[in-house]
């Protein structure tokens, strides 16, 4: 089975060389394994190698070649009737979402998300599905945050996160994914004026428990 070089590093296959590297050393600075200790130690080594593994590959321009070769041999090989099958409920989402059926929206956004467990799109589809539903809004912000790490660099997604965290006041994760859509996606005043809120209320939350 073909190795997903990108799929380890977070980024999307079109990725350039300069987002490969930020992102390595974004992951580096946070899972080297001189951050850790015990049992948590020896899985940081393990993924540390893994990611510095696909840097190296994805950053010769020979091996990414190679690697690229064999990802679209294995899609070409194993996963057409998966695909047409995840098409078909995404299909029958949108048309219930249009019709304002948020259940059985979301039903379907999720059967797709078990054809292709890996298809962002399904995942961000489900996100919004359910965030209609009160009873969802947890599996909202879970299906949201899934988007977001297929690819890390979907403004969209992570606009999407950021205003679901938001609202669940879990304002951290909220400014996480604000700030990651400001780096990514194009200027905007909508993610600007989110992440000027959120930041507000930590402040505030801040100083309330602290009495400043």
């Amino acid at each position: 089975m073909a190795k997903d070089y990108y799929a380890i590093l977070g980024v999307p296959r079109n990725a350039t060389q300069a987002q490969v590297r930020a992102r390595f050393l974004e992951l580096a600075r946070n899972q080297h394994p001189d951050r850790f200790q015990g049992e948590e130690k020896v899985k940081a080594e393990d993924e540390f190698q893994e990611i510095t593994q696909a840097f190296n590959v994805l950053s010769d321009p020979t091996q990414r070649r190679e690697a690229d070769a064999a990802l679209l041999q294995a899609d070409k090989g194993g996963g057409e009737e998966q695909s047409g099958a995840a098409k078909v409920y995404i299909r029958r989402g949108i048309k219930a979402y249009r019709e304002r059926n948020f259940v059985e929206a979301a039903d379907n956004f999720q059967r797709a998300t078990k054809e292709e467990p890996r298809n962002a799109r399904a995942w961000s589809y489900l996100a919004q599905a359910c965030q209609h539903q009160s009873a969802r809004l947890a599996k909202a912000r879970q299906a949201a945050a899934k988007a977001c790490q297929l690819e890390p660099m979907n403004a969209r997604y992570l606009k999407l996160a950021g205003r679901l965290f938001a609202q669940a006041e879990m304002y951290s994760r909220a400014e996480k994914y604000y700030v990651a859509a400001q780096n990514w996606g194009e200027e905007d005043a909508e993610v600007e004026a989110a992440l000027a809120d959120v930041q507000r209320r930590m402040k505030k939350s801040r100083g309330g428990l602290f009495g400043g």
